[in-house]
């Protein structure tokens, strides 16, 4: 007995922890599990007056959209890199500043069975996630796609191949928030004979009153280009007496799947590098299951903003059977960036 103390508790509550200090070593099982906040408030107990401090995370690699992924590896919305988690399983082992890195697999566990890591091989062939979490120790996007056609295009490469469309058709699309979601507008281009979706500006941002969104959006009075939003009455009447043209777009009953699979008719649909928010949300975006794991078509794993802003712009747009002409309006500007 050298005087240390164990401590096991829960994170069903991080505000529990404070009470708790002079601690020097935290364990994190199963990281991926536990919520940031956790993450955060735990390392805000970890302080000793004379021993040296060190946390370990320990987790079966999950989906690239957790919190494990984007703060020590990718974070592609605030723009952070740290580490290529490629470069992790081919190394195994890497130190960067004050972080070490261990990637393992079942062939380093000495007390497997054979017979498991045959039943782990097995996976491929039925639950290609699991395989890729269990087996493979890699991260990903955990679960079935929403948009399997979605990719990511450098911004001038996208603006060159609207530019080429024959008659494209320009649209905009906005989905309000204000605290806990966002502010959303996204510019669209189709192009109906191929049946591409181009997206290539967007703005997004949140805890900001109408009154500040409409000096951030007020391009949109100069251009007069219509934008289709959420239906709030209120805050487009507001929008529109500050010179908006915006316009609701028609929500009826099962008008979520209705739109989901009109955007999942598009053959393409290619993003600019610059829609960093539209990325985060869009390429990973997966399913929720039921308890019986089937999938639930008109509900996902996040609230996707940007995809809702989507849906609204493209509201009276069928992907299949075109029945309006397309407007005519001036094309953008190739220089245009994102918000």
């Amino acid at each position: 007995h050298n005087g240390s103390r164990i401590i096991f508790k829960g994170l069903d509550k991080p505000a529990k922890l404070k009470s708790i200090n002079n601690i020097s070593i935290i364990w994190i099982e199963e990281c991926s599990e536990v919520k940031y906040e956790g993450f955060k408030e735990l390392l805000g107990r970890l302080r000793h007056p004379t021993m040296d401090l060190h946390m370990i995370l320990s987790t079966n690699p999950v989906g690239q959209d957790n919190w494990t992924y984007r703060h020590f590896f990718k974070d592609d919305q605030n723009n952070r890199f740290i580490l290529d988690d490629e470069r992790l399983y081919k190394e195994r082992t890497i130190a960067i500043n004050d972080t070490y890195y261990h990637h393992s697999t079942a062939e380093d566990n000495l007390f497997l069975p054979v017979s498991y890591i045959k039943q782990l091989d097995e996976l491929k062939e039925y639950d290609p996630d699991l395989y890729r979490i269990a087996r493979k120790g890699h991260f990903g996007i955990n679960g079935i796609r929403v948009l399997p056609q979605f990719e990511v295009q450098p911004h001038d490469d996208v603006m060159l191949a609207i530019s080429n469309i024959n008659r494209p058709l320009l649209r905009a699309g906005m989905d309000f928030g204000f605290v806990d979601s966002y502010n959303a507008v996204v510019r669209l281009a189709v192009d109906h004979e191929k049946k591409y979706l181009y997206i290539y500006w967007e703005y997004y941002d949140r805890g900001k009153t109408d009154d500040v969104t409409v000096e951030d959006l007020k391009e949109f009075i100069e251009t007069k280009e219509l934008i289709k939003a959420d239906n709030e009455q209120k805050t487009i009447a507001y929008f529109r007496k500050m010179g908006y043209n915006m316009v609701p777009a028609h929500k009826f009953q099962g008008s979520r799947l209705q739109y989901t699979k009109k955007i999942k008719r598009f053959k393409k649909i290619i993003c600019s590098d610059s829609c960093k928010n539209t990325i985060y949300e869009l390429q990973p975006l997966t399913y929720k299951t039921d308890k019986n794991g089937n999938i639930i078509e008109d509900e996902f794993k996040i609230d996707p903003h940007t995809f809702s802003a989507i849906w609204y712009a493209l509201d009276d747009y069928e992907v299949t059977d075109l029945k309006e002409k397309p407007q005519e309006r001036t094309r953008p500007n190739r220089e245009r960036r994102s918000r």
